[in-house]
């Protein structure tokens, strides 16, 4: 018997200019969101600094990023830091 899996991929990659809010631990990046502007960025960091954390840092960078959408929600899959 032959069984035939047929998956569909819904993502679409994209190189795009976008804000994003950084978590470093150490020197190492940990995450990274995407935010709507520079604003949000600057408030989400000053929100995310309230609880210290040792070795936690936290920016706000505006730079280019390969960017996907999936199931409807779009996020950084890598950052291009110039």
């Amino acid at each position: 018997m032959l069984i035939v899996r047929l998956v569909i991929k819904t993502e679409r990659i994209m190189i795009e200019s976008v804000v994003a809010l950084i978590m470093f631990v150490g020197a190492e990046i940990k995450e990274h969101r995407i935010q709507d502007n520079m604003a949000a960025c600057l408030r989400g960091k000053r929100h995310a600094e309230r609880q210290y954390t040792p070795n936690v840092t936290y920016k706000c960078i505006k730079s280019k990023a390969e960017t996907e959408i999936y199931m409807g929600e779009k996020s950084i899959k890598k950052l291009i830091l110039n």
